[in-house]
């Protein structure tokens, strides 16, 4: 993890499927690009959100 790094929920549509996904960036436009490079699909990127480190997520 780099210095300054900070996870994000990142919102898109997959196939017609609405998917959250986390990824740990340094910015918002950096958490995009690493989500378009981990799916090679034509992703259509809804919302980038940084995470709330102070609560815990239950799925």
């Amino acid at each position: 993890m780099k210095c300054g790094a900070k996870r994000y929920f990142v919102e898109a549509l997959i196939n017609d499927e609405k998917q959250i996904g986390t990824i740990i960036a340094r910015t918002p436009a950096e958490a995009r690009k690493k989500f378009h490079l981990a799916n090679a699909t034509k992703a259509e990127i809804i919302s980038v959100k940084e995470a709330n480190n102070n609560r815990m997520i239950y799925s």
